[in-house]
């Protein structure tokens, strides 16, 4: 179909804020965590390698990841807000979804390594002191414990720091595990027991893992975002006064928190753009909290032959 984009409405609705991703309010208790959970990091791995225990080198490994996904999120979320450019018309909002995607593949990488090791371990039991294990894992188990509530508000909002808040979510489990660990070798001297919980704190967060990295794949290949009805939205924008038929309808997801649409409205022979197009703004906005969205009205009289740009909406975006 083609469409005249040379004649355009007055009829135009301009309204630009800033945006900032979802990721940029929280980007304090971020930092914050990194601080922490770096820190401890270097702890888990000095005593782990120097009592030789898998389990808590698998902590420490864990945390290692941390590091780098939390640094990420800050890059992510430093670059995401960036202004855009004449050849970035979106910025770089994608950077907090490779992070994300990237978080999950170092899990899954940490997760082999330790599987690996837990096989040698078996073969060769290793003596391990319980008492610095123990100690070591119940201080990792605070610092994991300030630093997922740091970032638990923000884990609701982007993809990137629910991305962050996983990782540190296995570590809290993973110190845990450890601390039972200890226990369990200090009243029993099972040595077999470390790299059955190092092999256990590896694999816990997998499942976890895959479903953010599914949801951020889900962002790269523009699917419409999860739970959003692309024909129910259709068939409500046509009930709409004045709206004949909608077509080449476009859902997507930028970035956490930042949805866009597209569309071509179909008006009634009497209708009028200065009508219909307010109408189809709040229904996106409304029921579908999508404040990004350029409508194209095209006269039904054309057939959709003759279709002009009668105005878009840009909240959201610079």
């Amino acid at each position: 179909m083609a469409h005249d984009h040379s004649q355009h409405s007055n009829d135009h609705g301009h309204a630009h804020v800033t945006a900032l991703t979802a990721g940029a309010a929280h980007k304090k208790p971020l930092i914050i965590a990194l601080g922490l959970t770096a820190t401890f990091m270097v702890v888990e791995l000095i005593v782990g390698f120097s009592i030789n225990s898998l389990a808590l080198i698998s902590d420490g490994a864990h945390m290692g990841t941390d590091v780098i996904g939390l640094t990420m999120a800050l890059v992510a979320i430093a670059l995401a807000n960036r202004k855009t450019t004449s050849d970035r018309t979106f910025g770089f909002y994608r950077i907090e979804v490779l992070a994300a995607l990237a978080n999950g593949l170092l899990l899954f990488g940490v997760a082999g390594y330790v599987v690996f090791e837990a096989v040698e371990r078996f073969r060769e039991p290793t003596a391990i002191p319980s008492t610095p294990l123990l100690v070591t894992a119940v201080l990792g188990l605070i610092v994991n414990i300030i630093s997922f509530r740091l970032l638990a508000a923000g884990s609701k909002e982007s993809i990137n720091l629910k991305g962050a808040s996983l990782e540190v979510l296995g570590d809290l489990i993973g110190s845990v595990g450890v601390i039972l660990a200890a226990i369990l070798l200090y009243f029993t001297g099972w040595n077999w027991i470390d790299p059955v919980i190092g092999v256990a704190v590896g694999l816990f967060i997998l499942p976890r893992t895959w479903v953010l990295m599914r949801q951020a794949l889900r962002i790269l290949i523009e699917a419409a975002p999860k739970g959003l009805d692309v024909d129910t939205m259709r068939a409500r924008i046509t009930q709409l006064d004045g709206v004949n038929q909608v077509h080449d309808l476009h859902v997507w997801t930028i970035t956490s928190g930042l949805v866009s649409a597209s569309a071509h409205v179909v008006m009634d022979t009497d209708a009028r753009t200065a009508d219909v197009l307010p109408r189809v703004l709040k229904l996106l906005e409304g029921e579908y909290g999508i404040d990004h969205a350029t409508v194209q009205c095209e006269p039904g009289s054309a057939s959709g032959s003759d279709g002009s740009l009668c105005g878009h909406d840009e909240k959201g975006l610079i």
